[in-house]
């Protein structure tokens, strides 16, 4: 266990993170061996089941368990029976959130990567999101085609607000929400700005202001990119040091809408 977590900390620093998130091992012995891991967005049943079942050792999420203080993890809490899951399935947990966001590369690198745009440039002085540029100019409607063809979209689709056919070439991004984000996407210069989570008062505000247009492609989808990355990194920097690990990625999409 040691091994990975200091690979894992040396490419998503505890440092990096904000001062609100929780980051680092959450739940698992820090000596005990590792042999298979599973990453995912989300540290949910239906996740943790997975970890469990398929004998995986340690379970990263992007998403913390725990976000804010707790005074006990009792069963009846369903974080707590979570947390008493994985103890009892001898699987660890190890949560990078926005220490990953700001990783270079990270969430926002892989999901530049993922849609194919140039990583030109941060977002934000701190590290948050990206600014780059697609091969070539598209439509705005034919860019939202690009992302649904590229992230798995959930049931509340891609929501856009712009002019249908205006020109997108420089793309500003931001993994996850981002709808604090739009005075550095406009100053950025680009055509359009990629998040999720957008608000009606922000958005409403954004699109009074004008000059850039606006795609919402879904909280997990946007940071889901990020897992095959990190899966093969930690594979890849384990290597250079002598010692091996399976990583693979949780096939389940943890969008907690549905449809109706």
């Amino acid at each position: 266990m040691a091994e990975v977590i200091t690979a894992l900390e040396r490419r998503y620093d505890p440092a990096c993170a904000a001062d609100w998130d929780s980051v680092g091992l959450i739940v698992g012995d820090p000596d005990a061996p590792v042999n298979r891991v599973l990453f995912a967005v989300d540290p949910v049943a239906a996740t943790v089941d997975q970890a469990i079942s398929t004998g995986v050792d340690l379970l990263v999420t992007h998403h913390p368990l725990f976000l804010r203080p707790v005074t006990g993890i009792p069963t009846s809490n369903w974080k707590g029976a979570l947390a008493h899951r994985l103890v009892r399935g001898d699987c660890a947990l190890f949560n990078a959130h926005t220490n990953a966001d700001r990783a270079n590369p990270g969430v926002n690198d892989a999901l530049a990567d993922a849609l194919e745009i140039s990583k030109d440039g941060w977002l934000t002085e701190d590290g948050l999101g990206r600014v780059g540029q697609l091969a070539a100019p598209m439509h705005l409607m034919e860019f939202v085609e690009w992302v649904r063809a590229r992230l798995p979209i959930g049931a509340g689709g891609i929501r856009v607000a712009g002019e249908p056919g205006s020109l997108v070439r420089t793309v500003a991004l931001c993994g996850g929400a981002g709808d604090d984000l739009f005075d550095q996407a406009r100053a950025s210069g680009a055509d359009v700005y990629l998040t999720s989570d957008l608000r009606h008062h922000p958005l409403s505000e954004a699109m009074e202001h004008g000059g850039l247009a606006l795609v919402d492609a879904g909280h997990f989808a946007t940071e889901w990119p990020w897992l095959a990355q990190a899966a093969k990194l930690l594979v890849s920097d384990l290597a250079a040091v002598g010692a091996s690990v399976e990583a693979e990625v949780s096939s389940i999409n943890t969008d907690a809408w549905s449809n109706v």
